[in-house]
């Protein structure tokens, strides 16, 4: 990646944590970049219509830009044709957030949701975020279905949360996730009970044709207070099968086939790196 383009990434990686808008030196201190620099970066994604000024020499935020194109490309993947049916169904069946995440390289991303609940409290995060690993069942249950040692290697290379990151029970070492792991391999989903935030339980399954590397995971989280570990129990069957029948019909998206296509190709290739044969 060349600097010039590195470092425009970077500013809007940065921005879209801050939906308010920053100035311009704080993009430059934060991501140490000279001013100069930032300032020719800032108006050229003005002039392209990625960025604007809430004022005259003030702060910088996103457009909606960036987000139109995500959804054009989602709509043109297949993925929320196929997905977004199963999730109003989990939803209501659940009353409670249903998300889907895909695997995105090293990554999962949050990309379709459905909410259940109508009233009262409700947990109702953005979209298009990464799913830290270690401390969200859709982490821990795409690393369950992975071979352990390439699982905790993706935890190590994100990290494990710091003191009060996260929810007050994120793990805090590898022997911590790794009995995570144990536990969602055994019951076939995996649970958060106030890992990722204080008052949110989820629980999740991998979405992944049999023999196959996972596409990504199907989630169902709410308020503690509501979606209690016997909730999450009674749930585990109708989590289960949604994400096998979610499974079933990503061959129709072009979007999944091509995303199997590549993480088998993945495996494959880790696979003579790691293990060469006779």
């Amino acid at each position: 990646m060349s600097g010039v383009l590195e470092r425009t990434m970077r500013i809007l990686e940065l921005l879209a944590q801050h939906g308010h808008g920053v100035e311009l030196a704080f993009v430059a201190d934060q991501l140490d970049i000279p001013r100069s620099a930032v300032h020719r970066l800032l108006t050229d994604l003005v002039r392209c219509g990625y960025v604007r000024q809430t004022r005259e020499h003030g702060d910088y935020l996103l457009t909606t830009k960036l987000v139109a194109l995500g959804f054009s490309f989602l709509s043109h993947s297949g993925v929320i044709d196929i997905a977004q049916p199963l999730l109003d169904r989990l939803a209501a069946t659940s009353g409670e957030l249903v998300r889907l995440a895909v695997a995105d390289g090293p990554q999962l991303t949050w990309v379709a949701r459905a909410q259940g609940a109508r009233q009262g409290l409700r947990y109702d995060p953005d979209m298009g975020s990464t799913a830290p690993l270690a401390c969200t069942s859709s982490g821990l249950a795409w690393l369950s279905v992975l071979p352990e040692a390439e699982a905790l290697a993706r935890v190590s290379e994100q990290g494990l949360a710091a003191l009060g990151q996260y929810g007050p029970r994120a793990p805090t070492s590898l022997d911590e996730v790794r009995a995570a792991l144990q536990a969602a391999r055994e019951r076939g989903y995996s649970l958060g009970l106030e890992t990722y935030t204080a008052g949110l339980n989820a629980m999740a399954a991998p979405v992944r044709l049999a023999g196959q590397p996972p596409l990504g995971t199907l989630s169902i989280a709410g308020p503690a207070v509501r979606f209690t570990p016997e909730r999450m129990a009674a749930l585990g069957p109708e989590l289960l099968a949604c994400a096998a029948q979610l499974a079933a019909a990503s061959g129709s998206s072009p979007f999944f086939s091509r995303l199997a296509a590549d993480l088998r190709n993945g495996s494959s290739s880790r696979t003579q790196l790691t293990d060469p044969g006779p």
